[in-house]
């Protein structure tokens, strides 16, 4: 038996009971795969549930709101797939008369779709015979075949997608990428896999060198950016000033106004600031609480946050609304925003 059919049998044993594996709908297999990129399947299936009783069709998600799709999505991170999620459904409704296009070049040219993605979804809702190629098939394959170009280069791209899809079973182009997504996620896992029950353990390579621990190699190495920001929640008259981003990782959720520094700074030095005098001139305010800091890890950000409160009367502020307090929470913010709204009573 050979890698192809002994990674089949092993899924047809093994596989989990997904609730985006009992379909062949494509817009249920293209929801649950964009939320499924940078989550995991257990953070990501309410999500996915929630998301389908809001929204049963395309049509449904093409006619709401951005802010809407944004609220449901809060706390998923990543907040161009639900952008590209809602711009898509309305391509589809618009220009397929909102049926979900059975052409794979079509589908990759939908806002969001990738190769992966286009791959996953054609093989998945169509049965086409296209590879997917996604983080967990690379880790097989690397050490399965001895894979030691790294992944993040063309070549390195180039070279696992050639094989993937030598691999793929055509005809049951399905079932086999269910299989080698599911291998990577529950047996070949990135820490501590089970190598004494694998099936591929006669022929993998990197259990015969011993460097399962090392594959898949990546050549780069993301840096981190430190950014340390001090948001204000300015009250005036029961109203807080809040805006929505136009831009940026956050685009489209709602935040408070926020003084930026290159480094870290105490609380007397941020009021003494020039960015305090711009946003306070000629105002006088009564601060009535800072927060604690809040680190929000990103992959290529590191925040230092920490909220004030702040009563005030005099600020204008063009590029913010002032929002009634009781209606704070009906708004689309980013888990940074949510972490710090987890522990105060707004009074």
């Amino acid at each position: 038996m050979n890698f192809s059919s002994k990674l089949v049998s092993w899924y047809q044993n093994n596989k989990r009971d997904l609730p985006w594996r009992n379909t062949v709908n494509p817009y249920y297999i293209w929801l649950s795969e964009i939320i499924l990129q940078q989550t995991r399947v257990l953070q990501g299936t309410p999500y996915y549930l929630a998301f389908l009783k809001a929204f049963p069709t395309i049509e449904d998600l093409a006619n709401a709101s951005e802010d809407k799709v944004l609220k449901m999505w809060q706390g998923l991170g990543y907040y161009s797939r639900a952008r590209n999620l809602h711009f898509t459904a309305k391509d589809i409704v618009n220009n397929f008369g909102g049926e979900f296009p059975k052409d794979y070049n079509k589908v990759l040219k939908l806002k969001g779709i990738g190769v992966y993605t286009a791959a996953a979804i054609t093989s998945f809702a169509f049965d086409m015979p296209y590879a997917v190629v996604d983080g967990n098939v690379i880790r097989v394959l690397s050490r399965v075949f001895g894979v030691s170009t790294p992944f993040d280069t063309s070549a390195g791209k180039k070279q696992f997608q050639l094989l993937a899809q030598e691999l793929l079973i055509e005809k049951k182009a399905a079932i086999y990428n269910q299989s080698i997504m599911e291998f990577g996620a529950l047996q070949c896992k990135p820490k501590s896999p089970d190598c004494s029950s694998c099936p591929m353990q006669g022929f993998c390579v990197a259990f015969a060198t011993n460097s399962v621990g090392g594959l898949p190699l990546k050549s780069k190495k993301i840096k981190v950016k430190a950014r340390f920001l001090h948001y204000l929640m300015i009250n005036q008259e029961d109203n807080i000033f809040l805006g929505k981003r136009k831009a940026g990782i956050w685009n489209g959720l709602y935040e408070f106004p926020f003084l930026e520094f290159p480094i870290k700074m105490n609380e007397k030095q941020v009021m003494q600031s020039d960015e305090w005098s711009k946003v306070f001139f000629n105002s006088k305010c009564d601060v009535k609480s800072v927060s604690s800091e809040f680190i929000h890890i990103l992959s290529h950000q590191k925040i230092h946050a920490q909220f004030w409160q702040i009563n005030t009367v005099g600020v204008v502020l063009n590029e913010y609304e002032l929002i009634s307090k009781n209606n704070l929470f009906e708004f689309p913010i980013s888990r940074l925003t949510e972490k710090y709204f987890e522990t105060i009573e707004l009074t």
